[in-house]
């Protein structure tokens, strides 16, 4: 095993490639998903391919039923590689991988227990479909030791930097998500077989990811023990994880609710709609965070001031990246909306996209400082800055809707973000080396991409539109292009050998 100063974690080659796996990883099934479900939705019918969503669902997001041990144990492997400490990681290993077979053993009678309530109280199920959901959700909830279990796998090969490895698994895996029930709807349109099929899948997907675990560790399968000397830093940091995993979702999507106790069910709609389309743009800094959580973490190990530069390198590299797409955003919000969804969405909702696309570029960027502090072993201070902002936030929700109906839900949402950014930037600093004249220059550059982003809202004229946005676009390439020296990263990237 190469030594964690070796594999030159803040080098430009290792991060751009790794960033590149997890951006595929992310935005190949996404382009897939976009083209089955119209495929889905004429084979299944609307009420069947409504509650594959929520198999869907289960099989994404049960992942948190882990309570956090899939991040911690990415932390810790990542702090014990960037120490040396290498005969330590198979016992950590296991114990993490224990404790996360029981809870997703617990999580699949949580389901089963649940099921009935759900199909005959909570979900407006057909009551045709009722008997067939039934059985489906009992089979799905077999899946859940495999999806817990298997995120402790990828969180492990994670801290290793093996996102190639994560992401040759991960991608045919995802698109068979969405490919695998247009296959079994070609014989039957039972959410059975679909669901037979998916669970399948996650079985091959855990096995195969064992499997690369034992290969890029071997000492794994030699040395299977639990090691209860491990459990206390692992439930703590946890369960500060599990408590951002619960406070997060809420601030996202309680304004949904607030929106349609506080204006009108319809208003949802053009609320949410410019929502889903611009927090496609994450996938642009997850592909680079996902990446950076053990990176901090092995990297701060070794030096502080290596960190640092991979700090900084992560806020330019997302810079350059995110912010030509945001200002696109930004200034032909309206034109896109009309030709998407028509008249009525681009009067209603052009304006509540252009103010979040603000909230998903300034949040890019908190993301950065909010995986460092979770990557050094604070999760404690993530989560607490969570549980001390839900409460303000619902507030300035409940009352900017009333005034300024979503564009006020929008504007809550994005000073939260800022708010939000400011306080993690300020904390992330004090473990940090950033130079003044660095940390000046970043400022002054982010106040600029402000400016230009409230210019592009307020233009009106679409050939004023057209020749702003070209001539800013310009610019941003020749800035990039010697601000990263991108021929020199080209070189490095795509070097012989």
């Amino acid at each position: 095993m190469p030594k964690a100063d070796e594999k030159e974690i803040t080098k430009g080659q290792s991060l751009v490639w790794n960033t590149l796996y997890s951006f595929l990883g992310q935005g190949v099934p996404l382009i897939v998903a976009l083209g089955s479900m119209p495929i889905l939705i004429r084979g299944l019918g609307t009420d069947r391919f409504g509650i594959l969503t929520l198999i869907w669902m289960v099989i994404s997001y049960f992942s948190l039923f882990d309570l956090g041990l899939g991040r911690a144990l990415t932390q810790m492997v990542a702090e014990k590689t960037g120490a040396g400490k290498y005969q330590e990681i198979p016992p950590l290993m296991w114990t993490a991988s224990f404790l996360m077979l029981i809870l997703g053993i617990v999580g699949t009678f949580v389901l089963i227990a649940l099921t009935p309530t759900l199909i005959y109280g909570v979900l407006k199920i057909p009551a045709e479909l009722r008997n067939e959901t039934e059985k489906t959700f009992y089979l799905l909830a077999l899946s859940v030791p495999l999806i817990t279990s298997t995120a402790g796998l990828v969180g492990f090969l994670s801290a290793l930097q093996r996102f190639d490895l994560i992401n040759i698994v991960r991608i045919p895996m995802s698109m068979f998500m969405f490919v695998g029930p247009i296959l079994v709807i070609q014989f039957s349109n039972s959410l059975f077989p679909v669901t037979l099929t998916l669970v399948l899948s996650r079985f091959i997907n855990w096995a195969i990811n064992l499997w690369q675990c034992f290969n890029v560790m071997p000492d794994l399968k030699k040395r299977i023990v639990f090691d209860k000397t491990q459990l206390p830093a692992m439930l703590k940091f946890g369960g500060w994880m599990t408590v951002t995993n619960i406070v997060g979702p809420l601030m996202v999507y309680l304004d949904r609710f607030l929106i349609g106790s506080v204006i009108s069910i319809s208003a949802v709609a053009f609320y949410t709609t410019p929502y889903e389309v611009v927090t496609k743009l994450w996938i642009i800094p997850n592909s680079l965070i996902n990446v950076l959580f053990p990176a901090f973490t092995t990297s701060h190990q070794t030096s502080v001031k290596s960190s640092s530069e991979l700090f900084e390198k992560a806020i330019i590299y997302i810079f350059f990246v995110l912010f030509p797409v945001v200002l696109l955003t930004t200034t032909f919000a309206q034109e896109g909306l009309y030709l998407w969804l028509g008249a009525d969405f681009s009067r209603k909702s052009s304006l509540v996209l252009q103010i979040l696309a603000i909230g998903i570029f300034i949040n890019s960027f908190a993301n950065i400082a909010y995986t460092f502090i979770q990557g050094i072993g604070k999760p404690n201070i993530t989560a607490k800055l969570h549980l001390l902002e839900l409460p303000f936030y619902l507030l300035l929700v409940w009352h900017l809707a009333k005034i300024h109906g979503i564009v006020g839900v929008a504007i809550a949402w994005v000073l939260r973000i800022a708010v939000d950014a400011i306080l993690l930037f300020y904390i992330a600093d004090n473990f940090l080396t950033v130079v003044d004249k660095t940390k000046s220059r970043m400022i002054l550059i982010l106040l600029a991409s402000m400016v230009l982003i409230l210019i592009s809202i307020n233009l009106k004229e679409l050939q004023a539109k057209i020749i702003f946005s070209s001539i800013s676009l310009i610019t941003i390439s020749l800035a990039a292009y010697y601000s990263l020296d991108l021929k020199n990263i080209y070189k490095k990237i795509f070097k012989p050998g």
